[in-house]
């Protein structure tokens, strides 16, 4: 069911015409929630740091994490203590709670658990994004250490939380789909919803107007287990099957395709996936390799088998996409 409503998200379907008054009703419900924060009936709140919102308009992987991830280490070249914040989808926390290296991905999620791992920021979890951010800001100023900025991933519609800058995501080939708000179309919100953007990244397509493009490179496969690299020849001389539990598993297919590694089958796993040892065993052979990406790696680690690996990739933008940044932040700093 999930592929048939994104794939008619994506080219059309005439049933997708039922769902037209639960659009309605969606953007009805969307618009008076903005209406009520904008008046100040709804109150916004706003932490002591300046806090930057990387998010996206449809639901689905576009590519926000690797997005953070560049933009954390861009803003910590330039001297600034950077905290980040998210909701942690797949984690078991009940309230807001710190994430640290040794932190499972079952409690914090996935995405944050890999985040951490990349940058070593400091970073919380928690449905409660505004709660989540004052706990990382108190518990900076206990070890002395005072954060300049908030990266928020995700929480572009999350309006509790006020923000100094946006970055918006776009996913390049799927871009907007049928362009209909949920559920008739993957839009959270209408394209209007760019305009406040201090920046909008295109992630492997061709940029429209003002938009900056971003590539996500791959590098040098990895055991799950140990993050010892693997040499690409002993992967390439075996039978290899891929599998991913992220929003769009087809972009890490081709992202194999793309580094002339062939696999048997491929496996969509849903985003934010559980896994343990027994689903994932049965689906390779002794002789076979199990490629995954690192976002499904951090859940795999302590029970990985040695004939597992994965591929890291990091986000390349355009010169023009940070000097965006460093502009819009010389003036909330």
């Amino acid at each position: 069911m999930k592929r048939f409503i994104e794939n008619a998200w994506q080219h059309g379907h005439i049933l997708m015409w039922l769902l037209w008054p639960l659009k309605l009703l969606y953007g009805v419900v969307t618009s008076c929630r903005r209406g009520l924060y904008r008046l100040g009936i709804k109150r916004s709140y706003a932490l002591e740091v300046p806090v930057v919102i990387v998010g996206n308009l449809t639901v689905g992987g576009n590519g926000k994490t690797p997005v953070v991830v560049w933009l954390a280490k861009l803003l910590s070249q330039q001297g600034l203590n950077v905290g980040i914040i998210s909701r942690g989808y797949g984690g078991d926390h009940t309230e807001p709670t710190l994430v640290q290296i040794d932190t499972p991905a079952n409690v914090c999620g996935d995405e944050p658990k890999l985040i951490v791992n990349q940058t070593g920021c400091l970073m919380a979890v928690g449905q409660d994004r505004v709660a989540a951010g004052e706990l990382i800001i108190a518990h900076a100023q206990t070890t002395g250490q005072a954060l300049d900025i908030i990266i928020s991933d995700d929480g572009l519609q999350h309006y509790r939380l006020k923000r100094q800058m946006e970055v918006v995501v776009i996913d390049g080939h799927r871009r907007f789909g049928n362009n209909h708000l949920l559920p008739m179309g993957p839009m959270r919100e209408g394209q209007w919803r760019m305009k406040s953007a201090t920046l909008i990244i295109n992630n492997g397509g061709a940029s429209a107007f003002n938009e900056e493009r971003m590539i996500l490179k791959p590098s040098a496969l990895r055991l799950v287990k140990d993050n010892q690299q693997v040499n690409s020849t002993v992967i390439t001389a075996n039978d290899c099957v891929a599998m991913a539990g992220i929003g769009y598993p087809q972009r890490f297919f081709d992202t194999l395709n793309d580094m002339g590694i062939a696999t048997t089958k491929e496996i969509p796993f849903s985003d934010h996936q559980p896994y343990d040892k027994q689903m994932l065993s049965g689906l390779v052979t002794d002789q076979q390799w199990l490629l995954m990406t690192e976002k499904d790696a951090v859940k795999c680690q302590h029970f990985a088998q040695d004939n597992w690996a994965y591929v890291p990739v990091q986000a390349k933008l355009t010169q023009a996409a940070e000097q965006k940044i460093l502009e819009r932040l010389k003036e909330i700093l």
